[in-house]
C-alpha cells in the first residue's frame, strides 16, 4: 500500500464534506490488500465485524469522492477496487460463468499501442477521451 494512501483518501472524502472513518479506512485497506476487485460478500468476509448496510453505504460515499471505483462485470454483483490513480493503469479479465474479475496489465508496448489506436478512434468519432478500460470477457481456467 503507498504510504500516502490514507491521506490521499481523507483528502478526497474532505473535499467531498466528509469524513475519513475507521470503517471507511478498513475498506480501503481490504481493497488495498486485496489486489483484485472485491464484491460486497467478498468484502465483508475480509472485514472484522463490518455491517452489509455499512459497507455499501460507505462504498457509495468513498466512490464519489474518487478513492473507489466500481467494477461491473458479467453477473450481478458490482466488484469494487481502489480509484486506478490510486494504483496503476490495468484492466479487466470478466469470466461469463462464474463471474470472477481479476486485473491484468498490458506491457508497456501494447498499451502505448492500444492507447494510440484507442486516440485515433476518438479523434475520429469527435470525442474526448480521457482514460479508457479494456475488460476482456470470457470464462476463467476454472469454468473454461
Amino acid at each position: 500500500m503507498a504510504p500516502d494512501l490514507h491521506e490521499i483518501a481523507f483528502e478526497r472524502l474532505a473535499i467531498d464534506g466528509q469524513r475519513y472513518t475507521k470503517n471507511r479506512k478498513a475498506i480501503v485497506v481490504i481493497l488495498s490488500d486485496a489486489g483484485r476487485p472485491l464484491s460486497l460478500a467478498d468484502l465483508l468476509q475480509s472485514g472484522d465485524g463490518l455491517a452489509q448496510s455499512s459497507v455499501y453505504r460507505n462504498l457509495i460515499v468513498l466512490e464519489e469522492a474518487g478513492v473507489v471505483r466500481k467494477v461491473v462485470g458479467t453477473d450481478e454483483f458490482a466488484r469494487y477496487e481502489l480509484a486506478e490513480d490510486l494504483t496503476e493503469h490495468h484492466h479487466h479479465l470478466l469470466c461469463t460463468g462464474c463471474g470472477a474479475v481479476e486485473d491484468f496489465t498490458l506491457p508497456s508496448r501494447v498499451e502505448q499501442v492500444v492507447e494510440a489506436a484507442l486516440a485515433t478512434a476518438a479523434r475520429r468519432a469527435g470525442f474526448r477521451a480521457v482514460d479508457h478500460r479494456l475488460d476482456l470477457v470470457g470464462l476463467c481456467a476454472n469454468c473454461g
